[in-house]
C-alpha cells in the first residue's frame, strides 16, 4: 500500500489509484490492504457516477469475484456479480441482489475521490 498522504484525527487516506483509471460501469482498479492484520484483495468501480470500492470476497464464500482480473460487471454492464457461483450484487451499495450470496453483501471500504485521485480512508 503506498505511503499515507494525510493523516488527521486518527485516520489517513492512502492512494489507491488515478480517477481516470475506473470508468462508468467499467473495469475495475485491484488493489491490496491490510484488513485485520492480513492482506486482502480489494477493487474498486464506478457506478452511477461515483467511485465505490469493497473486499473482493463475494458473501457466500471467500472467493474472488472477476472473472478476469478487474472485470467485476455482468456483461449488461448493470450489476457486480461472482464469476464462480454468479451471485448478483448492487454496484452502488455492495447489496446481495440474489444468488447463493443469501442476503450477505459485499463489505464496503470508505473512499473519497479528489484531485484526481481515488483513496482508501483507514482508522489508525
Amino acid at each position: 500500500m503506498p505511503f499515507p498522504v494525510a493523516n488527521t484525527g486518527g485516520f489517513s487516506s492512502c492512494p489507491i489509484c488515478v480517477s481516470a483509471a475506473v470508468e462508468e460501469g467499467g473495469k475495475g482498479f485491484r488493489f491490496e490492504l491490510d484488513w485485520h492484520g492480513e492482506r486482502a484483495a480489494a477493487f474498486v468501480i464506478r457506478y452511477g457516477g461515483r467511485a465505490h470500492a469493497y473486499l473482493n470476497r463475494c458473501g457466500h464464500v471467500p472467493v474472488e469475484l472477476d472473472w478476469q482480473p478487474g472485470e467485476f460487471f455482468d456483461v449488461a454492464r448493470i450489476y457486480l456479480v461472482c464469476a464462480t457461483h454468479g451471485a448478483l450484487y448492487d454496484p452502488a451499495s455492495g447489496a446481495c441482489l440474489g444468488g447463493r450470496c443469501n442476503g450477505r453483501g459485499l463489505v464496503g471500504l470508505p473512499i473519497e475521490e479528489h484531485d484526481g485521485h481515488i483513496y482508501l480512508i483507514e482508522e489508525h
